[in-house]
């Protein structure tokens, strides 16, 4: 495999499937399937979803409702979504951990760095929900967080587009994808990869991003396997 351990970054409207709101069960299902495969070939898994399909505090304070209070919603919507992709993976006999940012003993353990490590090594995967346990910073920002603590060789973009393009090729039929692209140049095109704060933290870091389309199925397996999917962004 080219890569040992990844941090699978999922949004939580990709688990709408065709809903406009929730989870669909037969697109969790199919995640569910591409990591299982991912597991048995011995790559160590951790994942971060986002909380988009049940709800978003930014989209809340848009509405008058107090940002912090909307944040705190947005991650208890993350550890809904990742309870759920737990019960998907664990129908399948894939262990399972989740771990969350904010205190929910009932539900998740605690976020503790070594536990996770140590989980990752056991061969479980290891779902990161409750973002970073603070207001103002995004699941992205999560992501690439936990990615840097528990040393993933990458962060894995799981999207609905196959890659990165000159501008959103769902509005524009002449946008071209990129193969490879480095971090400056993302910044200096004014690519929209990540959320800015975690942009920074994954290229001061030299963490290399992969963003692709997690919707067709084996992409993920092709991507841990080396082949070129997606769109690379490294140093």
């Amino acid at each position: 495999m080219h890569y040992k351990r990844i941090l699978l970054k999922l949004s939580g409207e990709a688990l709408m499937g065709e809903q406009q709101y929730g989870i669909d069960a037969k697109r969790l299902d199919e995640y569910a399937e591409e990591i299982q495969a991912v597991i048995e070939k011995g790559v160590e898994v951790a994942i971060v979803i986002g909380g988009g399909n049940i709800f978003r505090g930014l989209a809340g304070a848009s509405q008058g409702m107090d940002r912090v209070q909307g944040d705190h919603m947005g991650m208890l919507a993350t550890v809904i979504n990742g309870l759920a992709l737990q019960s998907a993976l664990e129908l399948k006999g894939v262990q399972t951990r989740l771990q969350s940012a904010i205190k929910i003993n009932e539900v998740a353990e605690p976020f503790i760095r070594r536990r996770a490590i140590r989980h990752l090594e056991k061969g479980r995967v290891v779902i990161f929900g409750g973002g970073t346990g603070n207001p103002y910073f995004t699941t992205d920002s999560a992501a690439v967080l936990r990615a840097i603590e528990i040393k993933a060789d990458v962060i894995l973009k799981g999207t609905r587009v196959d890659g990165i393009y000159t501008s959103d090729p769902e509005k524009d039929k002449n946008a071209t994808k990129f193969d490879s692209i480095s971090f400056n140049e993302v910044l200096s095109k004014g690519l929209k990869v990540m959320d800015t704060t975690a942009f920074t933290l994954s290229q001061e870091n030299e963490l290399p991003i992969v963003v692709f389309d997690m919707n067709t199925q084996g992409n993920l397996m092709k991507i841990v396997s080396g082949e070129n999917i997606g769109t690379v962004v490294n140093v």
